[in-house]
């Protein structure tokens, strides 16, 4: 039973090795998807399970010098990450109707490649988003939605680092950096406390923003379809799925949200 098992490592290994992206091989976190998935089981264990038990019976944290400081953190980090992203391809090279994957050594290629491990740490980063929620018993914003987004996305992104670091995939990347801009700034200002709140009256069109996000995504990896590059056309169609998935998650939590306020306002 051992040596099937142990066969069963070694062809699956074999098989990562010969369409992985040799470039990524040796970087932190790139050699295996079990750290990846070990500190998603944590997450999803810490906010589900252990950070409710613990704050049963206490009062929630207020954390706000704290939530200020990761939100600001986070626009500079999507702002550093949507400038790499024009400048290692972007702005300048790469087509908007299919850009295949650069897997050469050429310093461009090598910084796309870089930029896109660091998008994936980002995702990581984001898990503390739902941490604050629990901390601050904010249970009710710890949706499907948001546990779905948060679980999917640090996986899909350590397989484009993984077998595609750079190309036609890093579009909703650049894409996501600048919603990403937006929705931490709102997090932030939010965060300053009740006085600011009157500066936040575009609260609602974050969504609209985030609807279009996945509408141009939608778009631009359907292109994959028509035009071929190189890029493959079965990933594209993975990014078809995805972003109709999150359109359709994002569309359901605005109708609910903003319907149901409004129908409140027409109440009172």
């Amino acid at each position: 039973m051992a040596g099937l098992v142990r066969m069963a490592i070694d062809r699956y290994v074999n098989l990562v090795d010969s369409i992985s992206d040799p470039r990524v091989n040796d970087w932190p976190l790139m050699d295996s998807p079990a750290p990846t998935l070990v500190m998603l089981g944590a997450y999803l264990y810490s906010v589900l399970v252990l950070v409710p038990r613990l704050m049963t019976n206490r009062k929630p944290f207020q954390l706000r010098e704290l939530l200020i400081v990761y939100n600001a953190a986070q626009v500079i980090f999507s702002l550093v990450m949507l400038w790499e992203h024009l400048m290692s391809g972007w702005w300048f090279d790469y087509s908007f109707k299919c850009q295949p994957v650069d897997y050469s050594h050429n310093p461009k290629a090598i910084r796309m490649a870089n930029l896109c491990w660091w998008y994936y740490i980002s995702k990581l980063t984001e898990f503390a988003d739902t941490i604050f929620f629990v901390l601050r018993k904010k249970n009710n914003q710890v949706s499907i939605l948001h546990l779905y987004h948060h679980t999917l996305t640090p996986v899909e992104t350590w397989i484009c680092v993984k077998f595609l670091a750079g190309g036609h995939g890093t579009f909703s990347n650049l894409i996501n950096n600048i919603v990403h801009v937006v929705m931490y700034f709102y997090y932030m200002v939010s965060a300053m406390g009740p006085q600011y709140q009157k500066y936040l009256w575009w609260k609602k069109h974050i969504t609209s923003v985030q609807l279009l996000q996945f509408a141009l995504v939608f778009i631009h990896s359907a292109q994959v379809l028509i035009f071929d590059c190189g890029y493959p056309k079965l990933v594209a169609g993975f990014l078809l799925l995805h972003s109709v998935i999150f359109f359709a998650l994002f569309l359901d939590f605005y109708l609910k949200a903003y319907k149901k306020r409004k129908n409140l306002q027409r109440m009172q």
